[in-house]
């Protein structure tokens, strides 16, 4: 009897530690993304204002490592970040920021500052709304992954098209439709995090990379609806 009490008085504990636990692995989780993005916005703005630096990026053939680094990064970190120390992965995560922020740079002499910064918080209120939604619901959104994945991989298709191509309609329908499925991968990338911290078994390692590579998700959703939204809204192909 007195064992069972015991195990009784126990099992609140046990779950309260648990949520604390989650709360915390989501907060490093979103903290990794923040810094990241506001890296990138900070390396982008001040890029832009160089115009001996733009011409050196975007005149030379070193425009080429500036729009394929970031994708070299995103495949480096997806096969060695559990190889990796967690503050190398956090390195390597900033890093990639960093690159993208040189890679989007041209945005600020492409729309008006004044739009970028409406789309932003545009982009900031649907991605928590997504975000959060997809951590509080009792729905198994598990079964979204793969149509979303291959709806990045149509807009991929569809983006190298359009460069030969040269189509407003298509350029409008891959921006209109991609900012539907980053939307998606938001609530899907966050519900998935969410169960990933589950089978961690208290590996605090481990839970420091996996909350490394769930950074990356959400900012790369967060990025690319950002960019779809200020195409749309702007106008810019």
């Amino acid at each position: 009897m007195d064992n069972q009490h015991r195990t009784m008085s126990q099992a609140p504990t046990m779950d309260m530690s648990l949520d604390q636990g989650l709360r915390t692995f989501m907060l490093g989780i979103y903290r990794h993304m923040t810094i990241a993005i506001a890296i990138t916005g900070a390396i982008a703005f001040f890029a832009s204002q160089s115009q001996p630096l733009m011409q050196v990026i975007y005149g030379t053939p070193l425009r080429w490592v500036v729009m394929f680094g970031p994708l070299a990064f995103v495949f480096f970190l997806s096969a060695r970040v559990y190889k990796m120390s967690p503050a190398g992965a956090r390195a390597a995560f900033y890093a990639f920021a960093a690159m993208m922020g040189l890679s989007v740079a041209t945005i600020f002499l492409r729309f008006d500052p004044m739009l970028i910064t409406q789309v932003f918080f545009m982009t900031s209120a649907m991605f928590g709304g997504l975000s959060l939604w997809g951590y509080t619901t009792k729905k198994d959104i598990s079964g979204w992954g793969s149509f979303l994945i291959m709806g990045v991989i149509g807009i991929i298709i569809a983006s190298v098209v359009n460069i030969f191509v040269g189509s407003s309609a298509i350029f409008f329908a891959i921006n209109l439709l991609g900012l539907g499925i980053f939307a998606g991968l938001t609530a899907y990338d966050t519900q998935r995090l969410k169960h990933s911290y589950y089978q961690l078994g208290g590996n605090a390692d481990m839970a420091a990379r996996v909350s490394i590579m769930g950074a990356l998700s959400l900012y790369i959703n967060f990025l690319n609806m950002f960019m779809m939204l200020l195409n749309l809204l702007g106008g810019r192909d």
